[in-house]
């Protein structure tokens, strides 16, 4: 059970609409498919999904790093040596989407190999979890027609609504709008991506609060730090870490100097490894965590999907599992239903999807 290949397939798939959001727009997902094969011809994969403007990332710089300085130095190591594997690509700093595919699709080939689900080996708590939907930035009106539409057919009733632009009344505008028009039962919380400075989001707090938002992610930048934490102290509003804390270390230094009071996991970013030290370590804290979102495929919210149910802390808030159905096609065989607000998990060995190679072979990048 040693890793015999790892292999980078650069791919793009178009969305049917750009998601905009304050650091950036997605238009295309100009993704890398990473497979891993050990030397018992088991094979593992997972999606790696490049985000330039949030993590620095890019499709090439992917590619480069594991085919350069993971691979080679990860190959003919067994693939339960976690440790062993960790130090090898932490000896980079960043590169937390590409280490992240790996370390994915490492446990999926450990899951294959024990016949048995990763979400049963990292806990199995729950068979499903509540889903919830990103809607980006576009006149209020249409921002509302699209949580309706997704209410009516999936069921979903929570909503992450980006914010982050100037005036900041245009997003505020659709937070009142989305309350008014889905009522006190949806679950409204905010991103706005580091778009706003620290006092602009203070400004922002009362319409906020009145709109019932529960949660508030990346009001400004983290490196703002004197207005962050005054802005932390003043917020009845809990303060998320997203992009600010994709490490163990960096959300350590965030909650303990008060520069957020919550916390995003994304499995993407750092890979399952790399979430169960971060959801451990919020744990023993007693800090509130949720499931976030790369705007992934099937594949990377499979790999949500899988962690995110396997324990309780994880499934308390509605897990941003929905955006790939903005995508116009996908590479998976088996496609993700959600069913009356839900996901059900999948008890197939591995992370429970099966890649379609003609579909592979059709949006690869060669």
């Amino acid at each position: 059970m040693k890793i015999a290949a790892i292999e980078t397939i650069p791919y793009a798939i178009g969305y049917q609409k750009p998601l905009k959001f304050a650091s950036g727009e997605v238009a295309v997902a100009d993704h890398v498919l990473v497979k891993v094969t050990t030397s018992d011809g088991v094979v593992g994969y997972a999606d790696a999904p490049p985000r330039p403007y949030t993590y620095g990332e890019t499709q090439a710089s992917i590619i480069s790093v594991i085919n350069e300085l993971f691979s080679p130095a990860l190959i003919g190591r067994g693939i339960l040596d976690s440790e062993q594997i960790f130090q090898v690509m932490n000896r980079t700093i960043g590169n937390d989407v590409a280490k992240g595919a790996i370390d994915i699709a490492i446990w999926d080939c450990i899951g294959k190999t024990l016949g048995q689900s990763v979400h049963s080996l990292l806990g199995g708590y729950s068979q499903s979890l509540e889903v919830s939907h990103m809607l980006g930035f576009d006149d209020p009106a249409k921002v509302l027609d699209e949580a309706l539409a997704m209410r009516e057919n999936y069921g979903i009733s929570s909503f992450k609504i980006k914010v982050g632009r100037r005036p900041r009344e245009l997003d505020l505008e659709i937070c009142t709008k989305l309350r008014a028009g889905l009522g006190q039962e949806a679950d409204l919380y905010v991103d706005a991506n580091r778009g706003w400075s620290a006092t602009e989001a203070m400004a922002a707090l009362p319409i906020l609060e009145a709109a019932g938002i529960s949660t508030f992610e990346e009001p400004c930048d983290a490196k703002e730090y004197l207005g962050r934490r005054e802005l932390v102290k003043k917020s009845s509003i809990p303060i998320v870490g997203d992009e600010s804390v994709p490490t163990p270390g960096q959300v350590t230094s965030e909650l303990l100097s008060g520069g957020c009071t919550a916390i995003s996991i994304k499995t993407a970013r750092g890979g399952f490894s790399n979430a169960t030290k971060i959801l451990n370590l919020c744990q023993g804290m007693g800090v509130q965590v949720m499931i976030g979102n790369q705007i992934d495929t099937q594949i990377g919210t499979a790999a949500s999907l899988a962690f995110g149910a396997s324990h309780l802390a994880t499934t308390r808030k509605a897990a941003e599992l929905s955006n790939y159905l903005d995508l116009k096609d996908d590479l998976v065989a088996n496609p993700l239903e959600i069913k009356n607000g839900h996901i059900e998990v999948r008890n197939l060995p591995g992370v429970g999807v099966e890649i379609d190679q003609s579909k592979l072979d059709f949006y690869r990048i060669r």
